[in-house]
């Protein structure tokens, strides 16, 4: 057995437990670790990236080319996989975070009371029992209940997701990884090692697993089509070639060529770099991915759960409106700095407004300090936001220091100070109201500011006579209050929030609010930014539906807001809305939050305020933690995506070229020489084809990448075949085809005469290998868009592919003209006719492109297209 717990109502007071004691509960349950997510060993991660479909698909290709009688060739393709292994693996592991997230969450020591004395012990030595010391800036250490304390605010944000303070009392739960912003107490612990509330989200998110991204799916999915062409190929070749009288062993040799050559041994490098270029632009975008497969996967994104805090606002508390009995005032500031504009409705109301921003400081101890020029919170931000109030109206700073305090309760819902010759008081207004004589008044403008969602809270005060002395408790304390005024704060939304929810509307992603704060908090939040339209009621997570059917249909519409949910909550609402189709993407910065992150398809941790758990569960990181940053990632995901169609139409249509010359001559029972041979095809697959396609996937993305919902087809469908077959590739093919016909004509040759001699085939296969190069070129150039001509898009825009075009000339030169390789690969330079026909394979592909492309704008706008993907 390791950790334990016991019945937190069980409180006791006790003095300690001693060292025996300790000891022996130390040797029955086990140290207080967390159990620490298991990561991959690094080979397994390595051997990922070698053993998926696609892959798979290449050993078998490179093995079969061993079987053919090509051995370089087989190594090439082997190389291939390896390279791109190697250089897939590189990528994930520079954004890989290796850190044991829960480990770093725990202190190293804590305070305890062993053997009647206060003495600090190792965080993993803490046994059920333990009385432990806290105080402000201490992590807790173990789940504990409170047994007495003074003052104490307790950040638990990590775990509930609630961006303020919690203020526990005696007998109350405090856990462990939370951290104590204010005050001091003395817990006596409840559970240790795994049975915390800590360990119990750890393996909770542990239990998740990742399902297959889009991409990986439409991956394997194209890789067996490419197989099942490839075989059913091979063996069409292999009877057409016993056929017509060609030995079994050389036919089957001719087949295992034919079927290799099919293969596009290019596709698969090209994939991983357009990924990889994908997530480094994503990285200058403040958004770092940790997988590079994530990065297609945010660009199939339809549902984005979003926190509120420090996502969709600021996570800056700040006093906006203060009401007094003397006239009301409006701040307007930024962060904490202790500069504003101050509107007084009166001017009697400015002395009011700096008595109240006195007592308010007096009844806080956050505080605002300035930065390296920034001015930042210390403490709780609700009252570093009283304290910067305090600065912005020039408050009186009065006494330096309460001389008695009666710390905030829960229960009591307030707090008091005496400083001076007055009580102080500060909290809910629905608790200190009743206390006031002149409370009446606050009515309306408590009505008001409550409508708005802002948080409100009271301050009152009552000057203590020179003959009464210290009041004797807190019910003493807080009698015969007089009401200061009403001040309410905001966290404000990040600016610019509103559009970029009318981008994700335009682009067909549904945004929902799923937050731990308080239901008036997060309306208000999402009423001001535009997520929620309307009278649109806040759902609570409580009362959410068990049943995930239901679940979904209640939350599958846009701008709808989940309040108060629990880590749970957030994971039945991913696997909810992943039930029905769509792809979500889960943000968070918990621990809290981590299985939710796992659950969804791109789960989305914050790098700022984040927890190590959440990053270590997430698929991308926001360094900014900004919701428009998930936006641009969304982008250059749709327009990843887009890049892979681009080559992958640039691929098939050279391969159509390559495959055309193998056709005429099995359909003729080899009376039409073959155009170009295996090694020909392999050196267009691995050497010229490769550049062009790889500065594709590097294409920037299109200002149009959001205008409307994502592409939900496959990857090959059937656009994308129709493009890539009957029109580039079939129009690259039958230029080839002419220019192989032209030389061969003009050195004799005519169907059905005998063979031509050695020197002019050399020379027409030199003109067909120079045609589909040619048309390489003009592919590249066309599949730059879906929509629009070659020649409408300028070509500067994609400096790498006007590059990588002049390589694939400069390549074509060296493979026709230096003698070992041309030998090698059974061609030689074509005769002018054979290059003025190879030629024209540019303007041919560029016209029927831009024909195609014209026809397709035609339907659509007669009502019979869809948007092009």
């Amino acid at each position: 057995m390791t950790g334990g717990s016991v019945n937190a109502d069980v409180v006791g007071d006790t003095g300690g437990l001693t060292s025996s004691q300790a000891a022996a509960l130390l040797a029955s349950n086990g140290p207080n670790s967390p159990p620490l997510q298991r990561n991959q060993r690094w080979w397994r991660r390595f051997a990922a990236n070698l053993v998926h479909f696609f892959a798979v698909l290449f050993w078998i290709a490179g093995g079969l080319a061993f079987v053919a009688g090509m051995p370089e060739l087989g190594i090439a393709i082997f190389a291939v996989v390896l390279l791109n292994a190697i250089f897939a693996f590189a990528q994930e592991e520079r954004a890989q975070h290796a850190a044991q997230g829960l480990q770093q969450m725990l202190p190293r020591k804590a305070t305890v009371v062993r053997d009647g004395l206060t003495r600090q012990v190792w965080a993993d030595e803490l046994v059920i029992g333990d009385i432990v010391l806290l105080a402000e800036g201490d992590r807790v250490s173990a789940d504990a209940v409170v047994l007495d304390g003074a003052g104490l605010a307790v950040d638990s944000s990590a775990l509930t997701g609630e961006s303020l303070a919690e203020h526990p009392g005696s007998g109350d739960a405090v856990y462990a990884g939370c951290f104590v912003v204010e005050g001091e107490a003395r817990t006596r612990v409840t559970a240790t090692g795994p049975a915390t509330r800590l360990a119990a989200i750890s393996k909770l998110t542990q239990a998740q697993r990742h399902s297959p991204t889009p991409l990986r799916r439409e991956l394997d999915r194209l890789s067996r089509v490419i197989a099942a062409v490839a075989v059913g190929i091979g063996a069409t070749f292999f009877v057409t070639a016993v056929l017509i009288g060609m030995p079994p062993s050389d036919g089957f040799l001719f087949a295992v060529g034919v079927t290799v050559a099919v293969v596009p041994e290019g596709l698969l490098p090209t994939v991983t770099l357009a990924l990889a270029i994908g997530a480094q632009r994503m990285a200058r975008k403040q958004a770092l991915v940790r997988h590079l497969e994530a990065v297609e996967t945010l660009g199939s994104t339809t549902f984005i759960c979003t926190d509120k805090t420090g996502t969709l606002t600021q996570n800056e508390m700040s006093v906006v409106q203060v009401w007094t009995p003397h006239g009301s005032a409006r701040i307007q500031g930024v962060g904490y700095r202790p500069t504003a504009d101050v509107h007084c409705a009166r001017p009697e109301a400015r002395d009011a407004l700096g008595v109240l921003a006195w007592a308010a400081r007096m009844c806080s101890s956050g505080r605002v300090e300035e930065t390296d020029g920034i001015w930042v919170a210390h403490g709780d931000p609700m009252e570093a936001a009283l304290d910067a109030f305090a600065r912005r109206v020039s408050a009186d700073n009065g006494p330096a220091a309460p001389r008695m305090k009666f710390p905030f309760d829960p229960r009591r819902r307030r707090m008091s100070v005496v400083v001076g010759d007055s009580i102080l008081t500060k909290g809910a207004p629905d608790a200190v109201l009743p206390l006031c004589d002149n409370a009446a008044a606050a009515a309306p403008a408590l009505e008001e500011l409550t409508g708005r969602g802002l948080r409100v809270l009271a301050v009152a005060r009552r000057d203590v006579a020179h003959d009464e002395g210290s009041p004797q408790d807190c019910a003493d304390a807080e009698r015969d209050l007089h009401l200061l005024g009403l001040v309410a704060l905001e966290d404000p939304p990040r600016p610019g929030v509103s559009e970029v929810l009318d981008r994700c509307r335009t682009a067909g992603i549904r945004v929902a609010m799923v937050t731990g704060d308080h239901p008036a908090t997060a309306g208000a939040i999402a009423r001001e930014i535009g997520l929620s339209r309307g009278d649109a009621s806040v759902l609570v997570g409580a009362d959410l539906p068990a049943e995930l059917g239901a679940l979904g249909e209640l939350l599958d519409r846009d701008g709808v807001v989940v309040a108060r949910v629990t880590p749970e909550d957030k994971l039945r609402i991913a696997r909810a809305l992943r039930l029905r189709g769509h792809v979500v993407a889960m943000t968070g910065d918990g621990v809290n939050d981590a299985p939710a992150l796992r659950e969804a398809a791109i789960g989305v941790a914050m790098g700022r305020s984040g927890t190590d758990v959440a990053r270590e569960a997430a698929d991308v990181v926001l360094l900014d933690d900004n919701f428009e940053t998930i936006v641009t990632a969304i982008a250059q995901g749709r327009s990843t995506f887009a890049n892979i169609r681009r080559f992958l139409t640039y691929h098939l249509a050279d391969n159509v070229a390559e495959l055309a010359p193998f056709v005429v001559w099995a359909l003729t029972a080899g009376h039409f020489p073959l155009a170009i041979g295996v090694l020909q095809v392999l050196a267009l697959d691995i050497g010229t084809d490769v550049l062009p396609a790889l500065a594709l996937g590097a294409e920037p993305p299109d200002n149009r990448s959001l205008q409307g919902p994502p592409t939900k087809g496959h990857l090959l469908d059937r656009a994308l075949i129709l493009r890539a077959f009957a029109v580039l590739g079939m129009t690259e093919a039958v230029v080839a085809l002419a220019a192989f016909v032209t030389v061969l004509q003009a050195g004799g040759w005519h169907f059905g005469t005998d063979p031509v001699s050695t020197h002019v085939l050399l020379m027409a296969s030199g003109a067909a290998f120079t045609a589909i190069v040619l048309g390489q070129a003009a592919n590249a150039f066309a599949c730059r868009s879906a929509e629009r001509p070659a020649w409408t898009v300028a070509p500067w825009t994609n400096r790498l592919l006007v590059a990588a075009v002049a390589a694939e000339l400069g390549l074509l030169v060296l493979l026709l003209y230096v003698p070992p390789i041309a030998e090698i690969l059974g061609h030689t330079g074509p005769p002018p006719a054979g290059y003025a026909v190879a030629a024209a394979a540019i303007p041919a592909i560029l016209v029927a492109d831009a024909t195609h492309k014209w026809l397709r704008r035609t339907r659509a706008g007669s009502g019979h297209g869809r948007r092009s993907p």
